[in-house]
């Protein structure tokens, strides 16, 4: 067992070193970054980060970008976007959508706050109003395409990355509508029929929505200028080999826009779309995450060690004595049982839970119910197993408070990344983000349901998976697999179809089979807090509590607010 405080200050050190390596990267060559406000329609408060390359002035205007993330996504996920958009001396307006992030809800109000990005892009000084592009990925294309129809001379150019114009949630396009217009649509993207209303990504080139935009009734080329950039009529399809996803990390959907506005727009610093080094900035933050995570586990060390603490302290005691026929059940339910009644639950309570004023995010109802739902299975599969206490100790106030405690200090070490750095925990959409008083009191009501889950689901893993013969690192390796590994299976049995016939296993679940990437790293981090946490004090509520504060905390700030 290591040393008390190694662990809190390795973790510390994590964090800040990938905190500096972010910020060096998104700051490259002179760039600053500002976190701003402003108000949008009907006094919706917006939130943005604004990129401003060194050589944007007020004497000397440059180019601008409106960079629109997408749905369950915030401004912080467009950031290969604008860190390259902004290296090439063009100033990035990366919003926050309505209903998402620090932007007032609910969710698909305003044009998706599209419109009002364009609005303050526009008056800002620096900016040279005769040269803006627009960007904008999934739901952000329609956000970017309803900025561009309620300001048709107020951008120049646009891209679409995994996104589309048109009916129900954008206007038509048309040859002439909107101005110079890539499409990056990739091969394998989940959401082909919503977009383009072809059943397959791959197919995208024979859409007759996508021909009315390019002006043509020929299947469309990819790569092919259709229409003149002079009069603002130009078009092109691009169509990399990834996922919708993928869009944001991948340097070949990021080389096309910046190819596109290189070409569109003039000013700037032109550089070659090869040269790109936004990764990085991935990289920091995922260390910092990593960090995060440490400096957490750190964090409970130390505060065991306080003396009203103390009483938790224990040595672990296994209650299972061999891996016999009663274990293996138990391993594969838990395995398994998440993962297969992840769609059939949410599905169900899409409508049996709709948004509401109590409850207003609807992705978060959902999970919530499927997360209950598969506590209780859990609690009732350990009594049918006979499964056995963990010490019997249940010292529930004392493990609420170094609960709370530790994650209170978790929240303030990522207030501070923010404050000084500009930067949360992330890698790709799956990120660790601060919350505002909105989503602070969703927290307190979603957090019910999520302690629930979190009580039976480790009560159960941690009273019939580890072993009294295995090594740590075999408890810990048993946990973790057994509540993350079922994920991992249901996420390549949905996409090796996709990759394969150009489908996923659930044709038009390409939302949820998306999400539940997450739960990957979310159940393993569960499993690991709670086998931690036990270890050090023979009981499952501590760890159980930790659990339920973080994973509240990760799914309300990071999701769409549907509600109001």
């Amino acid at each position: 067992m290591v040393k008390p405080g190694s662990l809190f200050l390795g973790g510390l050190a994590l964090i800040v070193a990938g905190c500096i390596l972010a910020s060096l990267i998104q700051t490259s060559g002179g760039i600053r970054i500002q976190d701003v406000r402003f108000t949008g329609t009907n006094g919706t408060p917006m939130s943005a980060l604004l990129y401003i390359p060194a050589d944007a002035t007020a004497k000397t205007p440059a180019p601008g970008i409106l960079a629109v993330h997408g749905y369950f996504n915030s401004r912080e996920v467009q950031d290969g976007f604008a860190i390259e958009f902004a290296r090439r001396g063009y100033v990035v307006l990366a919003i926050d959508q309505t209903g998402h992030g620090y932007s007032g809800s609910p969710a698909f109000r305003n044009g998706f706050g599209g419109p009002d990005g364009l609005k303050y892009l526009r008056s800002l000084d620096f900016v040279d109003k005769d040269n803006i592009g627009i960007e904008g990925h999934s739901m952000g294309g329609w956000a970017s395409v309803n900025a561009a129809g309620a300001y048709p001379d107020g951008y120049k150019a646009m891209v679409l990355e995994g996104s589309s114009t048109g009916k129900p949630f954008a206007p038509e396009g048309t040859p002439e509508f909107p101005h110079n217009i890539a499409v990056v649509y990739s091969k394998f993207d989940e959401f082909s029929m919503t977009m383009w209303g072809v059943p397959k990504a791959m197919d995208v080139v024979n859409s007759e929505k996508l021909k009315r935009l390019f002006g043509t009734t020929d299947p469309v080329v990819p790569g092919k200028i259709y229409g003149d950039i002079a009069q603002g009529t130009a078009r092109v399809l691009y169509t990399p080999p990834i996922t919708h996803a993928q869009d944001h990390l991948s340097p070949q959907a990021i080389g096309y826009a910046i190819d596109w506005f290189q070409r569109t727009l003039t000013g700037g610093t032109p550089k070659p779309a090869s040269d790109q080094i936004w990764y990085w900035k991935e990289i920091g933050t995922l260390i910092a995450l990593v960090g995060f995570v440490v400096m957490l586990l750190g964090t409970f060390d130390l505060l065991l060690g306080l003396p009203y603490f103390s009483k938790l302290a224990a040595a672990p005691v296994a209650s299972v004595d061999r891996r016999d026929a009663r274990w293996w059940i138990t391993f594969f339910l838990t395995m398994a049982v998440p993962p297969l009644s992840y769609l059939p639950i949410v599905l169900l309570f899409t409508n049996v839970l709709p948004a509401s004023s109590w409850l207003p995010q609807a992705f978060t109802n959902q999970i919530a119910a499927w997360a209950v739902l598969n506590g209780l299975f859990a609690f009732v599969v350990g009594m049918a197993m006979k499964s056995k206490g963990t010490g019997g100790r249940a010292l529930v106030l004392p493990s609420i408070g170094i609960a709370v405690l530790t994650i209170a200090i978790g929240y303030g070490v990522l207030a501070i990344a923010g404050a000084l750095f500009t930067v949360d925990f992330r890698f790709w959409f799956i990120g660790l983000k601060l919350m505002n008083r909105e989503r602070f009191v969703d927290f307190l009501v979603y957090l019910i349901p999520f302690t629930i889950f979190a009580v039976l689901v480790l009560r159960a893993v941690l009273r019939g998976i580890p072993v009294k013969s295995d090594s740590p690192a075999a408890t810990y390796l048993n946990t973790v697999v057994a509540m993350a590994a079922g994920f991992v299976v249901f996420v390549c049995a949905e996409y090796v179809p996709m990759f394969m016939n150009g489908q996923l296993l659930s044709p038009g679940q390409g939302l949820y089979t998306i999400l539940s990437v997450q739960f990957i790293p979310l159940l393993a981090l569960i499993a690991l807090i709670g086998t931690f946490t036990w270890r050090r004090t023979n009981s499952y509520l501590p760890g159980a509590f930790i659990c339920a504060l973080f994973v509240t905390w990760y799914i309300v700030a990071g999701q769409a607010i549907q509600a109001t």
